[in-house]
């Protein structure tokens, strides 16, 4: 047995394979990205002692206020305005939650559905004003968000494997 005939062994038998191998995962690269970024958003947000105050250069509270005049619901700015490091832990935890969830394949479209509230609630807040809209990211994260609500995490996932062991358990 040549080396060609050992690679040609473990190799798709055809385009068409290969094919349904890529299209099997075409999610992961996007979970990838948007869990780490989201584990990262937060973790960051958590370990800024500038962003969690009240008051003062780069924090939540500053940010908030300058954003709520041009907000598309300031109502929703000042609910984090009652509580601006309270508003600030909470999305970090959940930015966290999000990114661990998808990453892992837990309750992935839960997880995705929470990415995609988070990404809206900052859209309608944060970036909302700014022009052109494809500029601001918050939108782009929004619509990132949509595949993973609709197909879940069908492979690589602790969501594949508990349900490959609850149909063998009913079988």
């Amino acid at each position: 047995m040549t080396r060609t005939d050992v690679l040609d062994a473990h190799a798709p038998r055809d385009a068409a394979g290969l094919r349904e191998l890529a299209s099997r995962h075409a999610l992961l690269p996007l979970r990838i990205f948007l869990g780490v970024t989201f584990v990262y958003a937060g973790l960051d947000k958590l370990t800024d002692s500038a962003f969690l105050s009240a008051s003062g250069e780069g924090s939540i509270g500053d940010m908030m206020r300058g954003v709520r005049d041009a907000s598309a619901v300031p109502a929703l700015v000042d609910m984090s305005l009652n509580s601006p490091v309270g508003f600030a832990v909470a999305l970090a935890i959940g930015e966290i939650l999000v990114g661990l969830g998808v990453l892992a394949g837990l309750l992935t479209r839960v997880a995705a559905v929470g990415g995609a509230l988070i990404s809206l609630s900052l859209w309608l807040t944060v970036s909302w004003a700014v022009a052109p809209y494809y500029y601001g990211n918050d939108l782009i994260y929004l619509m990132a968000w949509t595949p993973l609500i609709l197909a879940g995490a069908p492979y690589l996932s602790l969501d594949s494997l508990i349900r490959s062991r609850l149909s063998r358990r009913t079988a």
